[in-house]
Formats: C-alpha cells, sequence, structure tokens
C-alpha cells in the first residue's frame, strides 16, 4: 500500500454540478468514518483515516482542464468518480478521469454509482462516462447505493457507503460492515428512545398546559333530617390568584362545573367559598383537582332557636312564668314574657306548635323566628 504522506488528499471527488448534493454527502460521510481502534493501531491510521477529501466548489465551466486541478489531482492518492447519467454526459468528469488514468493510477480510480444503470449502453441511463471504457480501465461495478441488498433504501446506501470505505483502505468489507450494521441498530435504539423521551417530555408539557375542568360536589356531612327544606341554590365561587369563578348548584345531588381552569393551578391551594340558605357558610383552602367534593353542614340555629314573646291582649301585657310546651318541649316565659329554646338539629321542624298552660290553646309559630314574634293567649 503506498504510503499515504506523500499525498495532500486521500481522495479527489470528480462529479457533475447536477449532483453536488451527492458530492457534499459523501465527502462528509467519508472524512466523519471512524474505523474501529484495532484496525487504526494495526495499520498506524487516525481514527479517521480518510481526509481529507477533496470537493471542488462548482463543475468546470470552459476551456481544458485547468492547471489548478491538475495540481489538485497529482496531490490526490484516490479519484472518486460520482456516477449518474449527469457525469457519464460530462466532459470534464472524463477529462478528470483521463488525467488521473495517466498519472499510472488507475487501480486508484473508484465508482460510487448514485443514479443510472452500469453499462446499460443507454445515453438515458448508463452512470459510467465513455471515458472509462477509452481507456480500458477495468469494468468496476463500484458501490452502487440502489443495489437491492435491503429492503430499506437508507440500509442500501449505507452498504454501499462502508463498500467504498473498505475498497479506499483495502479493509475486509464483511467485518465493518457488520460493526457498522451494529452501530447503526445501537444509534437507531437510542435515536428511539430520545425520540420516545422527548415525546414523554412533550406530552407531559402539553398536559401541563392544557386547561383543565374541575367539578364540585357537596356533601351534607350533618344529621340529616328530612323534616328540613333540602338544600337549593348553592353558590360555590373559586378564587384563582386575581380570577373568581362562580356557580350555582341547585341541589345536593347535582355538580357545578368550573371549566378551562388553567392546568398550573392543579395541585395548588386555592380558596373556595360555598353559600347556601340554611347552611353554615364554608370559607376554605383547597388542593385543586379535577373532582372536589366539600362537606356542608346545616346551620342548626336557624330552625333549632325558637324565640318568642308570649303576649295577653287583654291586659295589653307580656306574661311572665308561663309553663308551656313547643313541640313538647316544656320551657317556662322569663320575666320579659320571652321563650328562648333550642331544639337539637334532628328534631327540628320548619314550624312548631304551642301549648300553654293557660288556656289551653295551641297555637303554631313558623321557623325561623326570633323575638319579634309573638304568640297570643288569654
Amino acid at each position: 500500500m503506498e504510503n499515504n504522506r506523500q499525498y495532500k488528499y486521500y481522495a479527489f471527488i470528480s462529479y457533475n454540478s447536477k449532483d453536488t448534493k451527492w458530492g457534499k454527502r459523501l465527502q462528509r460521510k467519508l472524512e466523519g468514518y471512524k474505523m474501529p481502534a484495532t484496525l487504526c493501531s494495526e495499520h498506524g491510521w487516525e481514527r479517521k483515516p480518510i481526509k481529507p477529501v477533496f470537493f471542488a466548489p462548482a463543475d468546470i465551466g470552459i476551456g481544458v482542464l485547468d492547471e489548478e486541478l491538475k495540481a489538485r489531482l497529482r496531490a490526490s492518492r484516490n479519484l472518486i468518480v460520482i456516477c449518474s447519467p449527469n457525469s457519464a454526459k460530462s466532459k470534464w468528469v472524463g477529462e478528470e478521469i483521463a488525467y488521473f488514468h495517466s498519472l499510472g493510477r488507475t487501480a486508484n480510480i473508484h465508482f460510487f454509482i448514485v443514479d443510472g444503470i452500469p453499462n446499460s449502453s443507454d445515453s438515458a441511463t448508463e452512470c459510467f462516462n465513455p471515458v472509462v471504457k477509452e481507456l480500458g480501465i477495468p469494468e468496476i461495478l463500484g458501490a452502487n447505493i440502489h443495489e437491492k441488498n435491503y429492503r430499506w433504501p437508507w440500509m442500501n446506501r449505507q452498504r454501499a457507503y462502508v463498500q467504498l470505505v473498505t475498497t479506499l483502505l483495502g479493509v475486509e468489507f464483511d467485518s465493518i460492515w457488520k460493526r457498522h450494521k451494529r452501530l447503526l441498530v445501537n444509534k437507531i435504539l437510542l435515536s428511539a428512545t430520545l425520540f420516545i423521551a422527548v415525546l414523554a417530555v412533550l406530552f407531559a408539557v402539553w398536559t401541563a398546559g392544557k386547561p383543565v375542568d374541575v367539578e364540585v360536589r357537596l356533601d351534607e356531612v350533618s344529621v340529616k333530617n328530612t323534616g328540613l327544606p333540602p338544600l337549593k341554590d348553592a353558590v360555590v365561587t373559586l378564587e384563582l390568584e386575581n380570577e373568581i369563578k362562580s356557580d350555582t348548584l341547585p341541589a345536593l345531588s347535582s355538580k357545578c362545573l368550573f371549566k378551562n381552569i388553567p392546568s398550573r393551578f392543579v395541585g395548588e391551594r386555592v380558596r373556595l367559598k360555598v353559600a347556601a340558605k340554611d347552611f353554615l357558610p364554608v370559607d376554605t383552602f383547597v388542593e385543586l383537582s379535577g373532582d372536589l367534593k366539600i362537606a356542608v353542614r346545616r346551620d342548626p340555629s336557624v330552625y333549632g332557636n325558637v324565640n318568642f314573646r308570649l303576649w295577653n291582649p287583654v291586659k295589653e301585657q307580656f306574661l311572665p312564668g308561663v309553663v308551656l310546651k313547643v313541640d313538647g318541649h316544656e320551657t317556662v316565659t322569663d320575666a320579659a314574657g320571652a321563650v328562648s329554646l333550642t331544639i337539637p338539629l334532628e328534631m327540628q321542624k320548619q314550624y312548631y306548635i304551642v301549648e300553654t298552660s293557660l288556656s289551653g290553646e295551641q297555637d303554631t309559630i313558623f321557623m325561623p323566628c326570633g323575638r319579634g314574634v309573638v304568640v297570643e293567649v288569654e
């Protein structure tokens, strides 16, 4: 094997301007290809042994092959021809092949087929420049990215790259290709893992940013008393920073719904209030979630605090010290003729029968009632 140090370039890429993207891609692939450390140690190579690779910025425009390109060809150990129907028709690709051949380095001419059919004898599909036959350069099929060794086109392209690398370096194809496939599999698995991780993060971000709907239900935890009016038209208020949202619950069995709550509030403590007739007000802080259950208690004073005054219209005075019963609960009027009685929640009613010892008559008081209520007896 020739000493590579006498050459400035490991390879010169010959191409037609219509195939520029393939030339640039091949240059990157070759210069960036890492060989196994054991082979590099055995041959005295760097980990990336195929560099630099010369890639002319543009196809030749006019005249004959200029002296600068000839100098670059002389300074290149190998000539790589990007083969396609475009380069097969290119005068300048033919001249570069001919000049490199004239240097006595025919064995170092390599073909990389990106389009067309080798030796098709049809100008529309032929990928080899006619100079190859004219100069008697041995027919070499070259590395063909369209050779169907695998179901997936990208795998066939990878195989062609490795085939060219191993040909340039003069090493066994199979051992390098097996390693390359293994690295590809690992890379794909890593990419798939990263992709899944990115999707998970994006999903988490999307979920975190997605508005949520919050349902609020009320649960009566006080002693149940079916003789009292049920909860009705409870106003539920949710305070979120500077925003206040309210909804009304028509009954204890229904739910109120707060829609499109910013998800950043989920899990945070927010202020919640409940106001309902005959029930104790709720003013608390809760950890926000999609389903909230709030305990409510009936106000025992509404139907349990019985307050009225006993009045004699004949004497036109309030009656102190009178024994009476309120729905069976015995009590006595005070010095001002007033009754103040508390009835346990489970025994409360919306109205009570009042019986006095004076007349034996009955009267009815409707709840809630206060000291302004007067019961008349003779």
